[in-house]
């Protein structure tokens, strides 16, 4: 079965590939490997959500709509690569960089990040396991919560 056959059968709608929001492409093909931008969680043309990420205070993102948000950045980032090459060329996700806003004392990138990671796990089981980084930053674009970048594998070009 293919990636794309995969989709709806777990319930994913992959959808279009986000417009860059300044002077960029979306992804770039170099041998048998392409390279996302950093994917925001847009959702129709909007943020999701806005703000840093912390626990417990007012007016910020929550972990768990952290989480959320970087699934919906790596659907996006997933769109970029089926925009450029198809999903179903895909052999192997190789690497996972994650940003997440965060808040004061906010140290728990690695679980906003598995939001990306088990998306990932569950389309391309093996094929999915992946490097990752997970970084603490002070503001992303937007004033989004997470940006996620993705590197993958695809099939040889024929």
């Amino acid at each position: 079965m293919s990636w794309s056959e995969r989709l709806p059968q777990i319930g994913i709608v992959l959808p279009p590939a986000a417009k860059p929001v300044a002077n960029y492409v979306p992804a770039v093909r170099i041998g048998n490997l392409v390279y996302t931008s950093g994917q925001l969680p847009f959702v129709s043309g909007e943020l999701e959500f806005r703000g840093r990420v912390h626990e417990g205070a007012d007016g910020t993102v929550t972990p768990d709509q952290a989480i959320s948000a970087a699934r919906q950045c790596t659907l996006n980032a997933l769109a970029a690569i089926d925009a450029l090459v198809g999903l179903d060329s895909i052999t192997r996700i190789v690497k996972v960089t994650g940003f997440v806003a965060s808040g004061p004392g906010f140290c728990g990138q690695p679980q906003v990040l598995n939001g990306a990671s088990d998306l990932l796990a569950d389309i391309f089981g093996e094929a999915g396991v992946h490097a990752r980084s997970a970084v603490g930053v002070a503001e992303l674009p937007l004033a989004s919560p997470v940006e996620v970048e993705l590197i993958v594998e695809v099939a040889p070009e024929s």
